[in-house]
């Protein structure tokens, strides 16, 4: 063993599984892990920049590190993810790089930590040979659920957001990659796959038209690429983050394939026009309306998650409210509602001080919000009471296990542990907001 590593992990699921295969590079170099990362000898913060609290988040940890760096010369710290593509050159970055932060890596120049950590450890063996990070088979956390990232990087430029600064452009990964990877979860007994992108639906490999199978539907790529990881038969295929704009007809119809999860999460952020317009979203709320509908024509019974974002720049309380109605009109089981904050570098951080919303007024109407949601939430989930639901088991909580049904609600019912990583029958007798719970049905 040459030494051990500790990875902290901030932000979305694409960071979490790019954490996994940081985790293959380490433990190739022949690293061990460590769950104290006060024992570790390279110390990795795979950061976010979507928000001001999560860069602030890693300049607080990054003074915490100094005390450890003083005692220990040979304690390595690394940062990777989103900020050193965006920001490295932030002030308060600047003051604690001398004597804290020894490399900044770009998450998509995760290839160099070999070369870059053999300038600190002179005996590491490394045999992985790779042209694209994400063709790395990542170190899973779970045995039977697992992420599968299908393209990289933003061109939509939302006004509000960071990314495309942080990730760079588009880049979608290689069709057969993809496929392969897929395949091998599959030989792997893996009962769940969610496939990840800043913009999942934008997919557009370049090995497409040699990788399609002769009786595939569909033209469209992401279409095409659920049509064939769907004949690989894993249970379970959800996708994430998916752009209203990219959301085709012919990716609604493939939601009705054998094996699509039934849940859709489709990022609405305003239920304004003037404010859709003022981030850049690229769409009329008539357009997203239209595609939610066409999504229940297709799968009426399906669960539908969105994004929102409140306190944009020059939003006033009728552009709210209309928020809050579209919200009520199309009864989403379940959104994500942040508070507007400036990203530095964005449109939005440079428009007019007078138009911005105060923090007082910005917490309002996340809370009104998040009651709307609450309340629907409850509302929508008695349809479940005494019906039977299928749950995929994932942990356990207390004297419960616990799981997700195929609309991605948790449930919870007792039962052996060895039921975990399995697909079970659940029959509801008691619905809340946030979870559901039942009694396991025993001819599974």
């Amino acid at each position: 063993m040459t030494g051990k590593y500790y990875i902290l992990t901030l932000g979305c699921q694409m960071n979490k599984n790019d954490s996994e295969r940081i985790k293959t590079i380490l433990n190739n170099m022949d690293f061990l892990e460590t769950e104290d990362y006060k024992e570790s000898d390279i110390y990795i913060i795979n950061t976010c920049s979507v928000r001001q609290t999560a860069e602030d988040r890693v300049i607080g940890i990054v003074k915490n590190l100094n005390e450890i760096k003083k005692k220990n010369k040979n304690f390595l710290v690394i940062i990777t993810g989103c900020m050193p593509g965006r920001d490295k050159d932030l002030k308060e970055y600047k003051k604690f790089h001398k004597n804290v932060v020894d490399l900044y890596i770009p998450i998509n120049e995760i290839y160099k930590i070999p070369e870059l950590v053999k300038k600190y450890y002179k005996n590491i063996k490394y045999t992985i040979n790779y042209t694209d990070y994400l063709d790395l088979e990542a170190t899973r956390e779970e045995s039977f659920r697992a992420f599968v990232p299908i393209i990289n990087g933003c061109n939509n430029f939302c006004s509000y957001c960071a990314v495309p600064y942080a990730r760079g452009r588009e880049k979608s990964r290689n069709f057969k990659s993809v496929i392969n990877e897929v395949a091998d979860l599959k030989k792997r007994d893996y009962k769940e796959i969610t496939l990840l992108g800043q913009n999942v639906n934008s997919f557009n490999p370049i090995d497409l038209n040699e990788c399609k199978s002769g009786d595939n539907p569909y033209n469209h790529p992401f279409a095409c690429l659920l049509w064939e990881i769907n004949k690989i038969g894993i249970p379970r295929i959800y996708f994430i983050s998916s752009h209203p704009k990219d959301m085709s007809d012919e990716v609604i119809d493939a939601l009705k394939l054998e094996n699509m999860g039934n849940y859709i999460h489709l990022a609405m952020q305003s239920g304004s026009n003037s404010i859709l317009k003022a981030m850049n979203r690229k769409y009329k709320i008539e357009d997203y309306l239209d595609r939610i509908d066409k999504i229940r024509r297709i799968r009426p019974e399906i669960a539908i998650g969105t994004d929102i974002i409140v306190g944009f720049p020059g939003e006033s309380e009728e552009d709210f409210k209309e928020t809050c109605n579209i919200y009520k009109k199309v009864k989403f089981d379940i959104s994500y509602t942040a508070i507007y904050s400036d990203r530095s570098g964005t449109v939005a951080s440079k428009m007019p001080e007078n138009i911005k919303i105060s923090s007082k007024k910005k917490k309002e109407r996340r809370n009104i919000l998040q009651k709307i949601m609450e309340d629907i939430t409850l509302e929508k989930n008695q349809k479940y009471l005494n019906k039977k639901v299928s749950v995929l088991v994932d942990g356990k909580e207390g004297e419960y296990l616990k799981g997700n049904s195929e609309e991605l609600k948790i449930v919870k019912f007792k039962g052996d542990d060895k039921l975990i990583g399995e697909i079970v029958d659940v029959y509801i007798n008691k619905v809340q907001t946030w979870n559901l719970y039942g009694v396991l049905i025993k001819d599974n």
